[in-house]
């Protein structure tokens, strides 16, 4: 019998060992390789070699500059306003197979799913009050309803939480859950949005039948489909992006999830509402009209009485403003006449993606100099002061660092901190750390740009000064009139 424990040696040429030399560079230039390779060389990026000390000669200046620019990039977005569905019909439909066992996204998929889905609720009726949601599930080749569509984020949230009881198994179905889904909004009124959003976690769908049959019904029946893959890109999960959403490019409608926080950011991107697409075509069935809504106002009874919605005895409820029928919560449908209720606070959380706040840009040196603000006009923080002297050092990897020392004032205990003014502007990061408003130009820090852009959606410096101008000034934007999309019912 031959041997099998001898070496195995293959001739190969000069240009093959070239080929394959793992280079030291860092960025663009480390791209270099050999000269007639016939093949692309490997390639090592020395990310730690731009890690610089700071002037107290730890590297936490630089991990907060870190942290700074992570809170900076999710606000530096598009504000331009866009007419956007902001009364939305929302399925999601979760995969429950074998697949979401698998345990490369910690503790398992299955897991990380049903939690992030509950905070996705949670969000999701934050942003959008005025909404419904349901929640689908597939798993053996079958659908089934987690959670009826609602407007109630309490009602989800607890029949998500009973999923955790029950383990995943089988094989998905798309065409089985599309189809459930498009039977549940294929009777939502036309003014609003029909949008499927999918946790894929399979690479393959036990269909019954044709998908291509239901991706067609879908498009005819206006009805969205946005795709998140937890294992790879799927090709029919893609074609069925593509074709509902032709006017939305396939890097915003189908993902693959890189790793835990990835996949948080791709699905709480599904909170904002989408972009209305103006009709091409007359009979789109999508015009301009007006929605009657009603605006309730809560009572208290002396006794309980039966409310419209479940037929139980309640005191406290909200009261139809056309049929004075009694409804538990707000906003819903009312059941005897089928006017929408809401709040006039649930509208005004709706607002804000019509017309966002606009980004505030970042303040330089000079600027911050000249001006006689000395703390943040949010949280009265003192902002940092700079020194006169700027150093030019250079660091061993051969790459040049421009490091601003700072100078915290004597009020503020923090140390001090280093910026790499390279890249400020690139990262959106203020070298001063200062944000300004264009229109009230108050400065602001970093926290007050995060919490005015994604909690608040209001400048504190223009409220303040229209709450100072009084009532009798004319304001700049005037009167705004919302229309909604759709036929009048």
């Amino acid at each position: 019998m031959a041997k099998s424990d001898d070496e195995y040696v293959q001739d190969i040429s000069d240009d093959d060992v070239e080929a394959h030399q793992v280079t030291r560079g860092a960025g663009a230039g480390s791209r270099a390789t050999a000269q007639g390779s016939r093949g692309a060389g490997w390639e090592v990026t020395r990310t730690w070699e731009n890690v610089v000390e700071g002037a107290d000669g730890t590297i936490s200046s630089t991990v907060e500059g870190l942290l700074e620019a992570g809170k900076r990039k999710r606000l530096l977005k598009d504000t331009t306003p866009l007419q956007r569905g902001i009364i939305r019909h929302l399925l999601l439909v979760l995969d429950l197979s074998n697949a979401m066992s698998e345990k490369d996204l910690r503790p398992t998929r299955y897991l990380l799913t049903l939690r992030y889905t509950i905070t996705f609720i949670t969000e999701f009726f934050e942003q959008n009050p005025i909404s419904q949601l349901g929640i689908i599930g597939t798993r053996d080749g079958l659908a089934l309803i987690i959670s009826p569509l609602s407007g109630n984020p309490n009602d989800h949230i607890s029949n998500v939480q009973k999923m955790h009881e029950q383990e995943p198994k089988g094989q998905p179905s798309l065409q089985n859950a599309l189809d459930m889904a498009r039977a549940t909004l294929l009777h939502a009124p036309t003014h609003t949005t029909r949008e499927v959003l999918i946790l894929f976690g399979s690479l393959l769908s036990s269909d019954p039948g044709d998908i291509h049959a239901t991706i067609s019904a879908l498009v005819s029946s206006h009805i969205t489909v946005t795709i998140i893959g937890l294992a790879a890109q799927v090709a029919i999960c893609l074609t069925l992006a593509t074709r509902t959403n032709t006017s939305l490019p396939p890097s915003q409608t189908y993902n693959v999830a890189l790793n835990e926080a990835h996949y948080r950011d791709l699905l709480m991107r599904a909170t904002t509402p989408p972009t209305t697409p103006h009709p091409t075509t007359e009979d789109s069935g999508v015009k301009s009209s007006l929605l009657m809504m009603g605006f309730p106002s809560r009572i208290v009874d002396p006794s309980p009485t039966l409310c419209a919605c479940h037929s139980r005895p309640t005191r406290g409820g909200y009261l139809c403003s056309r049929c004075s029928s009694k409804v538990c919560s707000l906003p819903t449908q009312c059941p005897a006449c089928g006017l929408t209720l809401i709040l006039s606070t649930h509208l005004a959380r709706s607002y804000h993606h019509l017309f966002p706040l606009r980004n505030w840009r970042e303040v330089s040196w000079p600027r911050a100099s000249n001006s006689s603000q000395k703390v943040c006009f949010g949280c009265q923080t003192s902002f940092l002061e700079r020194l006169a002297s700027l150093r030019r050092q250079s660091t061993p990897g051969g790459q040049n660092h421009d490091r601003v020392s700072l100078a915290i004032s004597r009020s503020q205990p923090h140390p001090p901190k280093a910026a790499n003014t390279s890249n400020a502007n690139k990262d959106g990061v203020s070298e001063s750390g200062r944000y300004e408003c264009e229109t009230c130009k108050m400065f602001f820090c970093i926290d007050c740009d995060v919490f005015a852009h994604e909690v608040v959606h209001n400048c504190p410096g223009c409220q303040s000064r229209e709450g100072l101008s009084g009532s009798g000034t004319e304001q700049e934007g005037g009167e705004t009139e919302v229309v909604i999309e759709g036929n009048d019912r």
